[in-house]
């Protein structure tokens, strides 16, 4: 996707005012519609935990619409943050991968009310920025592209190229399934035991030596 992130206007010229006011936004919206809900929240209750007037929250974005867009795009740019920092590229791509997996289960649970918050608030955006959040979605899910090609490449994975995407969508499922399905699973498996046990089920079908 060219375009990765919408542009929210703002009255205010200076960048670095835009980016931490914007923070306080983010930081206060998002125990707000955790707790809330997007609906129930109102812009006056976001204004007031950031710390501001009604009058200095529309200065900085346009709409409750803009808030979400930008608490969903904050989520999206932590996990993503969050993964790529945990995963060193030395290595095969099998090593990566299950480096990369255990990982990116790990920050599911650890963000696993942001997580909620975004597939269960993001069908309030309007189509066109529904668009941006779906691609940052995406975006996450090419690390796992190039994961997966890596090992193909260096012989440690087996998989035709046309299945790639499908296996990367795989895993994204897989860290999500822990964060939708966590009050059943936890009655039968901690985060490590799942973790392993799905990394053993993907392995079984694309790694060379197992």
């Amino acid at each position: 996707m060219s375009e990765k992130r919408k542009s929210i206007p703002s009255l205010v010229k200076d960048p670095k005012l835009i980016e931490k006011r914007r923070e306080q936004i983010i930081e206060a919206a998002v125990n707000l519609f955790i707790h809330k809900g997007f609906h129930k929240t109102t812009t006056r209750e976001i204004a007031r935990a950031s710390g501001f007037s009604i009058g200095t929250l529309y200065e900085y974005i346009e709409s409750k619409e803009d808030v979400l867009y930008l608490v969903c795009d904050a989520i999206h740019a932590e996990m993503e943050s969050r993964l790529r920092e945990a995963i060193n590229f030395n290595g095969t791509g099998l090593k990566i991968l299950k480096l990369a997996l255990k990982s990116f289960i790990r920050v599911m649970d650890q963000m696993s009310d942001r997580v909620l918050l975004i597939y269960q608030e993001s069908k309030s955006l309007p189509k066109e920025t529904l668009r941006f959040v779906l691609g940052r979605e995406e975006e996450i899910s090419q690390v796992f592209v190039e994961i997966i090609r890596k090992g193909i490449a260096d012989g440690s994975l087996r998989m035709d190229e046309k299945h790639v995407k499908l296996m990367a969508d795989n895993i994204m499922v897989l860290g999500e399934m822990w964060v939708f399905r966590r009050w059943a699973l936890h009655k039968h498996y901690t985060l490590e035991e799942f973790t392993e046990k799905q990394i053993a089920l993907l392995l079984r079908e694309i790694s060379v030596s197992e």
